[in-house]
């Protein structure tokens, strides 16, 4: 009789152990199997495709790139009318060409061949769903410079300047319209504007997005390859994001007429845009950097050869690596044989990376005089010219794209 009671109780904690065993083997394949668990424990930056449709298109995409590592992010801004060749239909045409609401894995496959990385995540909302997503997060706060005021018979447009907190209506109006005369890049920078204060404002309501009646109804407005647990997940990296701190960058280019219409056709046949995504991730990698890392670097450019525009085309190129460019004009000398860069910012590793943008391997240090030691020579602080970090003195070794000479 002991003998059938301890063979039951070997049994019996044979099986305890199996589906312990087996719990644990679960728990480990379901982490292993969640992208997002597997991309925050490795040393990887998540990459999120954001779309906002309008009558099945989008009206703006953007590639969000966040480093968990550093909780920096960067965003690129992917413009519908960027003309490529698109393989599947063989013929040049808009990137949106490729886009299908059903389906949109054609068209974030060309944007991964565009900027040369993997999309991890998209999410889609259309412009009804993202103003009820608005209401449901209680408004979206942004900045409006300048205060609009545009009466019509159909429907008038009035925003107010200042720190302003968008209802769901007043969103959907903020990002379509555009007024007479406006340039496209002023409607896209509003887009993208309020594209941050979006992703803003749902990491810091992330966790009431989590209460179970608001998810379900969060859940029935986004699209996404995102199951719940991801998406919240995600979401509770992105509180950490200071988005005043990101600056957007478009995909730029040469436009060009097409078949009756304006295509923007990408520099250097796409490889700067990749390289410029390349030092992006670079720099949210980075680690222990400080306020280094979120500086903005100014920039002079000054042009030192015969070629007319030469300046405000390298200038447009810097500005695309995010650079500020403060200042384009002519050098002393318009036939300087050598290209110069100036360097002003006391940090010789941020003038490396400069210079490597466009193979300049001539670097002259300045002393800028600080503050507290213009105030101890006696100096009249107020009257001294800002001199921006860099100058770069564009010499004939330079064509166009990089210092060729040396």
């Amino acid at each position: 009789m002991r003998t059938k009671k301890a063979d039951a109780s070997i049994l019996l904690l044979g099986i305890i152990a199996a589906l312990l065993g087996a719990g644990i083997l679960f728990t480990i394949l379901t982490l292993r199997q969640d992208p997002i668990e597997e991309a925050l424990s490795g040393d990887r930056v998540i990459n999120t495709l954001f779309v906002i449709e309008k009558a099945g298109k989008p009206l703006s995409s953007y590639v969000l790139m966040y480093y968990p590592g550093t909780r920096r992010a960067a965003v690129f801004d992917i413009p519908g009318e960027l003309g490529l060749i698109i393989q599947q239909i063989n013929r040049v045409d808009r990137i949106d060409t490729l886009y299908d609401p059903r389906q949109i894995g054609a068209f974030e496959g060309e944007i991964e061949g565009l900027l040369g990385l993997e999309i991890n995540f998209y999410v889609v909302f259309d412009t009804d769903s993202l103003g009820k997503a608005v209401d449901l997060i209680e408004g979206v706060e942004i900045f409006i410079p300048s205060p609009v005021e545009v009466y019509d018979a159909e429907a008038s447009i009035l925003f107010p300047s200042g720190v302003t907190r968008l209802d769901g209506d007043k969103a959907k109006l903020y990002i379509s319209y555009q007024l007479p005369g406006e340039e496209l890049e002023s409607a896209r920078f509003r887009r993208q504007r309020f594209f941050l204060g979006f992703i803003k404002r749902l990491g810091e309501k992330n966790n009431a997005l989590k209460n179970p009646s608001v998810n379900q109804a969060y859940q029935f407005l986004v699209k996404t390859d995102m199951n719940q647990r991801t998406r919240q997940r995600l979401f509770d990296e992105f509180v950490g994001i200071d988005t005043d701190r990101i600056s957007i960058q478009s995909v730029g280019g040469n436009i060009r007429e097409v078949s009756d219409q304006k295509l923007i056709f990408p520099y250097y046949d796409g490889s700067l845009i990749k390289e410029i995504v390349r030092q992006s991730l670079g720099a949210l990698t980075r680690q222990n950097e400080g306020a280094v890392s979120e500086r903005v670097f100014t920039v002079e450019v000054l042009n030192g050869t015969s070629i007319t525009g030469l300046a405000g085309r390298t200038a447009e190129l810097l500005k695309g690596f995010g650079y500020d460019v403060i200042a384009i004009g002519n050098a002393d000398s318009g036939d300087r044989e050598i290209t110069e860069i100036i360097d002003r910012s006391g940090y010789e590793d941020v003038v490396k990376i400069f210079a490597d943008i466009i193979r300049c391997k001539n670097i002259r240090y300045e002393t800028a005089v600080p503050d507290a030691m213009g105030m101890e020579l006696g100096l009249d602080m107020q009257s001294l010219e800002y001199k921006s970090d860099f100058t770069l003195i564009i010499g004939r070794d330079f064509n166009g794209r990089y210092v060729t000479g040396e």
